[in-house]
């Protein structure tokens, strides 16, 4: 028998093939953001009725027909050392006529994404700084964020090499004007 040598792991493998691996229990998401494995308990009713809100207004009102996936796992390029992100977002928007969703695996790239949607929960600075950097970074066009401990709902923009360089920012109940291709002002009065 004759034993084969392998090259010895990077720790960034590693840290991917364990991310892979997990069995997360149900209703749990798992997510490798900037090379920290971030594990999010099953959403509380507020954080579903927010994002219910949102879709509803997007599918309806968008100036281009958008497909929807909840909950879809992209891969987005690594930062620095860090492995490649994998990131579930709360919502994925795409033009319909692509048809992004409709052969991906567990785990897409973010090619034809217009948007992503956050909402804050339990971790709410993963979704406010470390996910937002990594959308911009692969130049996903659009990333819409709700606050929901400053009840502020925020849209960044014109993604550049490590974060947005355009956002508006405003509270809750004020609408927020959605750019191309959606093209319409998002009502948040009822996220009061």
């Amino acid at each position: 028998m004759t034993a084969m040598a392998h090259e010895p792991l990077t720790q960034e493998e590693v840290l991917l093939e364990g991310f892979l691996a997990l069995d997360t229990p149900e209703g749990f998401r798992a997510e490798l953001v900037q090379g920290e494995i971030v594990v999010t308990p099953p959403p509380d009713g507020d954080h579903e009725k927010y994002i219910s809100r949102i879709v509803r207004q997007v599918i309806r009102r968008s100036r281009t027909d958008m497909d929807f996936s909840g909950n879809k796992g992209l891969k987005l390029r690594s930062g620095g050392a860090c492995p490649k992100n994998h990131v579930v977002p709360d919502a994925t928007f795409a033009p319909l006529d692509l048809d992004v969703f409709g052969s991906a695996g567990p785990w897409m790239p973010c090619d034809g994404i217009a948007m992503v949607l956050e909402v804050t929960s339990t971790k709410p600075t993963a979704d406010r700084e470390a996910k937002r950097r990594c959308y911009a970074r692969d130049g996903i066009p659009h990333h819409l964020l709700v606050d929901r401990d400053t009840s502020q709902v925020t849209i960044f923009g014109d993604p550049g090499r490590d974060d947005y360089r355009e956002h508006t920012t405003l509270p809750f109940g004020k609408p927020l004007t959605l750019p191309e291709p959606f093209d319409f002002d998002l009502e948040t009065a009822d996220l009061l």
